[in-house]
């Protein structure tokens, strides 16, 4: 048993050549806690979860607005390791993108689809060893750490922080007791003998991935989106609709701290604190969103049929495709629509008019357009 107030994360083990790696203790046991603020703090985060729950079921096609979720998280997330792509960005085409800014949005891209075929695999398999190296062979695929063994745990010694092994921040475990420390967590996660709240399983398991670092790299975007992964393994997300990383990087500062004094001060409960509140803070955000898209999506869907006469089918169907993506060229709209290029156009035109889309690049030709409205309950 782990007793929260006397839990001992781990130790500095030296190296024979020199430098020390910390060597994280293992999680996979029963955990307990005196301090009773945990518990008031699990149970806001499970109402605020509940809440969100309930609107996953009454929103019909949830599954048009889980992308804006997977994008936004996409770009966040990937922020917070360094790229500059917008969202608005993030939902062009390869080829309207400026190729300076191509690397950067293909991370994102790669990002959303490493999530969405995760998502998918977890109908057949559970979180596994398995599941997160493919993961991540699909998040590097063709970027920058396509030549940091994508797909596979690590089998040299990494750092965070600095320059080198000699003034880094932090050395994660030696890459030797990788494959132990994440069989250990693999068996935390699944383990149904010990009645740990999922919640707190989930917090502690992020903290242990980005602690044992098991990639050379991509690890604190895998790390990030392992947390709703497994709440969605475990039935508490209904549909993947919670990301932690706006939360974790409003006050990147604080994540990061958060996560150290874990490590050097064996504070595990104050992660998990700030762990919860963000869970709760997140679940209440996203559930006023999809509030905020339900009144939109209904006004939008009534104006069509005031103002568009006879071709209210034609603008029903495009708003609907909007809503799953929100960027959009008049031959899309043609092929959507199975009209011609004028009548795609003269739609387009129309939704510019009664301020659905605004057009983006400010071309006469290959125009592009956005479904603004929508698209700014995402933005940051």
């Amino acid at each position: 048993m782990i007793k929260l107030e006397s839990y001992q994360s781990g130790k500095l083990d030296k190296h024979p050549t020199g430098y020390s790696h910390f060597l994280p203790s293992h999680i996979n046991d029963q955990w307990q806690w005196e301090d009773q603020s945990i518990n008031l703090l699990i149970e806001k985060a499970a109402i605020k979860l509940g809440e969100l729950n309930s609107y996953a079921r009454l929103v019909p096609n949830i599954d048009l607005f889980i992308q804006l979720h997977v994008t936004k998280e996409a770009v966040v997330s990937s922020r917070i390791e360094g790229t500059q792509t917008q969202m608005d960005e993030a939902l062009l085409d390869e080829d309207e993108i400026a190729p300076e800014r191509k690397n950067d949005w293909q991370e994102v891209n790669n990002y959303i689809k490493a999530l969405n075929q995760a998502i998918e695999e977890l109908k057949q398999l559970p979180i596994s060893s398995r599941l997160i190296k493919q993961t991540h062979r699909t998040l590097l695929s063709s970027v920058r750490g396509e030549h940091k063994l994508p797909g596979e745990y690590r089998n040299s010694q990494n750092w965070i922080g600095g320059h080198s092994l000699s003034d880094a921040i932090f050395i994660p475990p030696n890459q030797n007791f990788v494959p132990d420390l994440m069989s250990d967590l693999e068996k935390f996660l699944h383990n149904d003998e010990i009645n740990v709240p999922a919640l707190i399983k989930t917090g502690i398991a992020h903290y242990q991935f980005e602690t044992i670092h098991p990639f050379l790299d991509g690890n604190g975007r895998i790390g990030r989106l392992l947390i709703t992964l497994f709440l969605v393994d475990q039935k508490i997300l209904q549909k993947p609709l919670l990301y932690l990383s706006a939360f974790f990087e409003k006050n990147k500062g604080l994540y990061y701290d958060n996560l150290t004094f874990v490590r050097s001060k064996n504070d595990m409960t104050q992660w998990l604190k700030y762990f919860l509140v963000g869970v709760a803070e997140t679940a209440e955000n996203a559930a006023q969103t999809l509030s905020a898209i339900l009144e939109l999506k209904a006004a939008l869907e009534v104006n069509l049929i005031q103002n568009f006469g006879k071709r209210a089918n034609n603008a029903n169907l495009l708003l609907q495709n909007l809503f799953k993506k929100p960027v959009v060229h008049v031959n899309q709209v043609q092929q959507l629509l199975g009209v011609s290029y004028k009548s795609a156009n003269d739609l387009v035109s129309d939704f510019v008019q009664a301020g659905i889309l605004k057009e983006l690049t400010g071309q006469s030709r290959n125009r592009v357009f956005v479904f603004e409205e929508y698209v700014k309950m995402f933005r940051l």
